[in-house]
């Protein structure tokens, strides 16, 4: 990634307490070239992701077809996932998006927007939104 995606994520996952801290966890996404097997590449790269979350975990897929929330909603849902007391996971895919063993793993699919958005700048975006939601649960000024 480059280094403005870097140093925008660092910035915002460190603005969280610890209570609701950001682990970014990147898998590799497998190589694509022409010719690959790209149905394959996504089944190996989602059995990858689905071996990275912990069992009791939450799993939130993010899919350009899931629910748009509010800011407000997401400060709801945060709310609910912070007095859950399990660890959430927040799935991302590779560029042909997660695997259907992510999304029947997941309990619910979020879409941060109908656009579709370059990797780099979800990892900001979805750090960026945790904080202000997390701002608004808070009173935290951030969110006005």
């Amino acid at each position: 990634m480059p280094a403005w995606v870097e140093e925008a994520y660092k910035d915002y996952a460190s603005r969280l307490p610890k209570e609701c801290s950001l682990n970014l966890l990147e898998i590799n996404p497998g190589k694509r070239y022409k010719g690959a097997d790209i149905d394959r590449i996504g089944m190996e790269e989602g059995e990858r992701i689905l071996a990275a979350i912990p069992k009791s975990c939450q799993v939130i897929a993010l899919d350009v077809g899931g629910k748009a929330w509010s800011t407000e909603q997401l400060a709801g849902q945060l709310e609910n996932w912070m007095q859950s007391g399990q660890d959430v996971a927040l799935l991302v895919g590779g560029p042909e998006g997660l695997s259907d063993a992510c999304y029947k793993r997941a309990g619910q699919r979020w879409s941060l927007s109908p656009l579709t958005l370059p990797h780099p700048m979800v990892r900001v975006i979805l750090a960026e939104q945790m904080f202000r939601a997390w701002s608004i649960i808070a009173r935290h000024p951030y969110h006005r």
